[in-house]
């Protein structure tokens, strides 16, 4: 959707009517039509131009205009209407010459979420007393946004979004925006999602060439094992794509981006990702890319000592998984310092064949075969490798599309660092025989389903089913336990 200011009132539906009939030669029709105008002189301004199409189609159902008097008659009191609205709008709300446009964007998301345990009792991700096996939460997630485009390419952004309260002052979770149904009916928290600043200085058709700085999407390809879908870094990205020709285009990308104010020393999260994508036919399409990634000065970001993650000046700890110094905290916990630094690279591919057709799908088919792989060279161990393999079928999006996707994937413990993965993917962590921790992260081995269905263009309806166990349950002297855990989620999805 794009607008040029707010909303102020436009000509009244009789008028626009009136115009359009005096180009009508026959008397019956300019009488009729005339009086129902009048009528419709009631109606309210804001629905003027819904009312005069509903007018339009009674008449033609009557007969009294035929299709192509109505058809055209339609079309002139669209045009008119954007028109006058605009006109009226940047009468009363000027805005500066160099703002082209604005589109406002969102989404609105209800869920279903359960997790399920082997165990008689553990506690969910965010903490609180154990529970029993099953935990069950209704959630929402309510984003919305603002883009404007300016002259010169150049662009500011930013997007609200909801979450349940944080653990510290320093805001809410980095991985998600679910807002849990709870406590009577509560006023819930908005914060900001987003907010950055972007600028195209080359856009040739050949080379595109832009710079972002702020708080941004992540703008790195790369799967849910190396960023969590939600997560928002801070600092300054560099993208850029080349066309080599009409089949082939490479494109880079590259982030410093702030992980705490620590000291003039960081610390940082670093990034670089190069890729190619090609199109070898109509119907087949490959894609392959490489990055390499690193956490620098962690010792000035992560506390050690058995300082719990989550307090003023730490990180928000919402994962587990990684490997932590021996001795300084309680058994299956992450809070303290991992013991390896996180110096990954990791390398992607996926091909991808359309077929014509496809039972119970409507159009072009795609089936597409894709995997990842990671390696964490500045692990102190061997637990440093991450890799996932899948299927995709189909694609949804438009009204009656769909697609299933199953994935396998296995991210040992200190492969990358676990407050910055999926935290959907989830595990048990058991503290004891019976208790424990749910919770996504790293050292965690299993099997994804997803479901999605668009019931229309801006309804979609997704299924998702992690089946999940612990790689190693030695890391961290978590006690014998179960540790497989279920974690299925039913979505409901309204975009705008």
């Amino acid at each position: 959707m794009v607008v040029t200011g707010v909303f102020q009132s436009v000509a009244a539906p009789e008028t626009i009517i009136m115009k359009k009939i005096n180009r009508q030669n026959n008397n019956t029709k300019v009488a009729i039509f005339a009086g129902a105008a009048a009528l419709m002189a009631l109606t309210p301004q804001t629905h003027a131009q819904s009312s005069v199409d509903a007018l339009l189609n009674k008449l033609e159902q009557k007969g009294i205009l035929s299709v192509d008097e109505a058809k055209e008659l339609k079309a002139e009191n669209a045009t008119n209407s954007i028109n006058d609205f605009n006109s009226a709008m940047n009468a009363k709300f000027p805005t500066p010459d160099w703002v082209t446009s604005y589109k406002l964007s969102g989404d609105f998301r209800g869920r279903y979420d359960e997790v399920s345990t082997a165990t008689p009792a553990y506690k969910n991700s965010s903490g609180g007393a154990a529970v029993d096996d099953t935990n069950i939460r209704l959630r929402y997630r309510l984003r919305v946004g603002l883009t404007i485009n300016m002259k010169d390419d150049l662009q500011v952004g930013f997007r609200l979004g909801t979450d349940d309260a944080g653990s510290t002052a320093n805001g809410g979770n980095p991985l998600s925006n679910n807002s849990t149904l709870q406590a009577n009916g509560s006023k819930k928290f908005i914060y900001v999602d987003a907010a950055y600043g972007k600028w195209m200085p080359i856009n040739d058709g050949t080379w595109m060439v832009a710079g972002t700085i702020g708080k941004m999407d992540q703008p790195f390809q790369a799967s849910s094992m190396v960023f969590d879908p939600d997560y928002t870094p801070e600092g300054g990205a560099l993208q850029a794509t080349y066309k080599v020709n009409n089949g082939n285009s490479l494109a880079f990308n590259g982030g410093a981006f702030v992980l705490d104010q620590g000291n003039s020393r960081g610390p940082y999260l670093l990034g670089a990702q190069a890729i190619w994508n090609a199109n070898w036919t109509p119907k087949l399409g490959t894609s392959l890319g490489i990055a390499e990634y690193t956490i620098s000065n962690k010792k000035d970001f992560i506390p050690n000592a058995g300082a719990t993650l989550g307090t003023s000046g730490a990180p928000y700890d919402t994962n587990l998984g990684n490997t932590i110094v021996p001795g300084v905290v309680a058994a299956g916990s992450s809070a303290g310092t991992p013991s390896s630094d996180f110096n990954p690279f990791v390398v992607s591919g996926s091909v991808t064949y359309t077929l014509d057709s496809f039972p119970l799908y409507p159009g072009a088919f795609p089936i597409k075969l894709a995997g990842e792989y990671m390696d964490n060279t500045a692990a102190a161990d061997n637990q440093n490798i991450g890799w996932w393999g899948g299927m995709t079928l189909g694609k949804s999006g438009k009204k009656g599309t769909w697609d299933l996707t199953y994935r396998y994937q296995q991210l040992d413990a200190d492969a990358w660092w676990d407050q910055i993965v999926d935290d959907d993917n989830v595990a048990l962590f058991p503290t004891s025989a019976t208790t424990g921790s749910a919770a996504g992260g790293t050292n965690i081995k299993g099997h994804m389903v997803k479901l999605n269905y668009s019931i229309f263009d801006s309804l979609t309806f997704s299924f998702t089913a992690y089946i999940n166990d612990i790689v190693n349950p030695s890391i961290n002297a978590m006690p014998t336990a179960k540790t497989d855990a279920v974690h299925a989620m039913a979505d409901l999805m309204w975009k705008f």
